[in-house]
């Protein structure tokens, strides 16, 4: 059988003939002439001697006539984020496979269907057998590629909806496209991805290619987009494969110029030797159709057939697959399986019993007889037969006495417990999204709906009963009242002032899981589609002006709001300092692994302390005396953060018995005009003499901050509060601050303002956002 296959050689033992291509690319009939068995030769059938396939010769070209045309669909190659290009190595050949691959190159090249790639990509290729040559086909190996494609999803019709359609059919004709894919062109920019490695060079195609992931999806968009006005009325299209059916011989004649021009018009192409026309019986997609109805094709159920015994649960998996292909044709086909499918559950023991080997032979036993389908007729009723047993579910669709079909399914380990009443419910219901509680008959009282309450308080709102006067004089344009009394503005319902009834609408508006909270436009024009209110549109921006959620989570539109706040020069050399520790430094031999740092405000001369994080806050007072009092004095204030040293009761007090004012804030940077040297030590001691220079730098400072509060406040907008106002504190996790951080529901209220959005800091807790 596999030389016949090769030669192309079909066997049609119920019309006793034999067909074969010859030569020339015409087909060659034989047929028996007598019971004796002597055979002839009958005519061949060159498209010439066909009925309107004679008129499209250039539809059945021997070779594609190179590049296809730019088309409406291109194949595109959309990649996941962060993909970087691929390089495989070639794969290891035999010399005489180098030759196949030689001569696949050398043609695609000829064609124009490939090119000369220095592509960052590459891919190996593989060489299959194929049927009517011995030069194999040179194929890619993308599966790399196709790991990190994103995957179209273009819809592809069920096989047996294709089926259905056939009903009544008596004529066929069936048309199989030459090289398919190499008809649709690659999207430029995607070209450079697909190329492949050999031994002779780079290259890279220019049309689509066989073994992309998605290469199907686009044949089919593009197949659909050709035959879209023919689709469930004269044609089947399944990728690359037409079936044209009629019920009379002059319909499918129409039917068959239709098909054929609309190829020609679009520059699609067919080979000839793969097509069958003006016949009563095809095989498509692995059936046979007629007007009888739809079977198995005999030559996809003798792979079944001669499937070996599986071995392991792949092979298992891969015969269930093929057979479960058509099951449609075997009754109680999950109850044979069962034995087989067991073996495949998660946790189960593989084990080949004889139980698993008679359901091996049952199936091959049963596609080897099945029956022929009858192809249904929608104007006829339909009966289902239907049993539920402790193994599963099973079903016959029927008409007129003629099988359909035939389903099943086994029960889930939970169906199991239920009784026989139960699961025939279960096969009734389980196809709708619903779940089923028991509600005693107290529960069945309705509360009233939310038109029932506006239809009730609409009779009180003044407004709307100013409305009904009106409406009842015919002056209320596109107000009406319907049957129950309640008053409508064109399809809107009429909203009374209660606020009740307002706040049910704007929450069930903006704070569902439906809703999301949409913004204040949004909102409204969502609402403005059901109901009428007074002044709505003011009534949605307020709450979601006041909703809390979007306050605490949305992101800003607009500028940030807050203006630069620098803080003010200091009047003279080291009475303002500020002051913070660089931590996180390797141990010195000494035991010290951080620095402290003081920095004069005015100068920005520094000083440079080694310390251990695990000084304590009279450590660190020693320090400071030593090392910064005893050189320049008592400062009049400090800046620091909030680290745990600067902020204990110690450090608080010793700088109270000082006079030293502490102050929380960021550090500032400002740049000089002089060293800081110079600007600490250049004229002598705080003598009258140098103010003028004191001055100067302070000067300086100024022009540094106001260029600084210039260019940070291009992007930021004015912010202002009032004392009593609940606003709202941003904070970063802090650790090591004493005492801890209390966090409460409420938002706090700002204290005494002291200078722009400058307060002054008082007793606070922070609200947790």
């Amino acid at each position: 059988m596999d030389t016949l296959e090769k030669w192309g050689v079909k066997i049609d033992c119920a019309q006793q003939t034999v067909h074969l291509a010859a030569s020339d690319g015409q087909e060659v009939g034989i047929s028996a002439s007598s019971p004796s068995g002597y055979l002839h030769q009958m005519e061949a059938r060159p498209t010439d001697d066909i009925r309107i396939v004679c008129d499209y010769p250039d539809v059945f070209p021997d070779e594609l006539p190179g590049m296809p045309p730019d088309r409406d669909i291109e194949f595109l190659i959309k990649l996941l984020p962060g993909t970087a290009p691929i390089a495989m190595r070639q794969y290891r050949m035999a010399p005489i496979e180098h030759e196949d691959v030689k001569k696949n190159i050398d043609e695609l090249l000829a064609k124009g269907y490939i090119r000369p790639s220095s592509s960052p990509w590459a891919f190996p290729v593989l060489l299959v057998e194929k049927k009517d040559t011995d030069v194999k086909r040179m194929c890619v190996d993308y599966r790399a590629l196709n790991k990190v494609t994103i995957k179209n999803k273009y819809p592809f019709p069920r096989i047996d909806d294709l089926f259905d359609q056939l009903q009544g059919a008596c004529v066929f004709s069936k048309i199989d496209l030459r090289s398919g894919y190499h008809q649709l062109k690659i999207c430029p920019s995607d070209i450079p991805k697909i190329a492949f490695t050999t031994k002779y060079a780079l290259y890279e195609y220019t049309v689509m290619s066989f073994g992309l992931t998605n290469a199907p999806a686009y044949f089919m968009q593009l197949m659909n987009s050709v035959f879209m006005d023919y689709l469930d009325k004269l044609v089947v299209v399944f990728i690359d494969n037409i079936l044209i059916y009629s019920k009379t011989e002059a319909e499918h004649e129409e039917h068959l110029r239709l098909v054929l021009q609309r190829l020609r018009e679009h520059k699609l192409y067919a080979k000839f030797s793969k097509c069958e026309f003006w016949i009563d019986e095809v095989r498509f997609l692995g059936h046979v159709v007629s007007k009888g109805g739809i079977a198995v094709d005999p030559s996809k159920v003798s792979t079944i057939t001669n499937w070996k015994v599986p071995e392991i649960p792949k092979e298992v998996r891969g015969f269930l697959g093929l057979a479960g292909y058509y099951r449609r044709f075997i009754e109680n086909f999950s109850r044979i399986a069962k034995p087989m499918t067991s073996i495949l559950e998660k946790d189960a023991e593989f084990r080949w019993t004889n139980t698993q080997q008679a359901a091996f032979d049952e199936l091959k036993k049963r596609l080897t007889t099945a029956p022929v389908l009858t192809l249904p007729d929608q104007q006829k009723k339909f009966i289902v037969y239907c049993d539920a047993s402790k193994d599963g579910l099973g079903c016959v669709l029927m008409q007129e006495g003629k099988v359909i079909a035939y389903a099943s399914r086994q029960l889930r380990k939970h169906e199991n417990e239920l009784n026989m009443r139960q699961r025939r419910w279960l096969e009734l219901i389980k196809d709708y999204d619903m779940e089923i509680h028991y509600h005693p008959a107290a529960a069945f009282e309705a509360e009233p709906t939310l038109e029932q309450e506006i239809r009730e308080n609409q009779k009180d709102d003044e407004k709307l009963q100013k409305i009904r006067e009106l409406l009842k004089l015919g002056k209320a344009h596109h107000f009406r009242e319907d049957e129950q009394g309640t008053l409508w503005y064109k399809n809107r319902i009429c909203v009374p002032n209660v606020d009740s009834i307002r706040k049910l609408i704007l929450s069930e508006a903006h704070d569902t899981a439906y809703s999301i909270h949409p913004g204040s436009t949004k909102m409204y024009y969502d609402l403005k589609e059901r109901f009428w209110v007074y002044g709505m549109k003011r009534a949605v921006a307020e709450y979601v002006d006041i909703c809390d959620t979007c306050q605490r989570v949305k992101a800003e539109h607009q500028r940030p709001a807050g203006l630069l706040q620098p803080l003010k020069v200091p009047e003279w050399k080291w009475e303002e300092k500020t002051m913070d520790f660089i931590m996180g430094l390797p141990h010195t031999q000494k035991g010290y692994n951080s620095i402290w740092v003081v920095v004069d405000r005015l100068t920005k001369v520094a000083h440079f302390i080694q310390v251990n994080i695990t000084y304590s806050g009279a450590k660190l007072a020693d320090l400071y005396i030593s090392r910064i009092v005893c050189l320049h004095g008592v400062p009049k204030r400090i800046i620091f953060d909030r680290g745990s040293q600067f902020t204990s009761r110690f450090w608080e007090q010793l700088h109270n018995s000082l006079d030293t004012k502490l102050r929380f804030s960021t550090a500032y940077q400002a740049s000089l005009k002089k060293s800081s040297f110079e600007a600490l030590y250049g004229k002598g001691c705080r003598t009258l003499l140098f103010w003028n220079q004191t001055s100067e730098k302070q000067e300086n400072l100024r022009v540094a901050q106001s260029r600084q509060r210039s260019y940070a406040d291009v992007r930021r907008r004015d912010l202002s509060f009032k004392v009593d106002d609940h606003v709202y504190l941003k904070v970063s996790p802090m650790r090591d601050v004493d005492p801890p951080v209390e966090f409460e529901e409420q938002p706090p209220e700002a204290s005494e303002q002291q200078q722009g959005i400058n307060f002054e800091e008082g007793k606070y807790n922070i609200n947790n956002t």
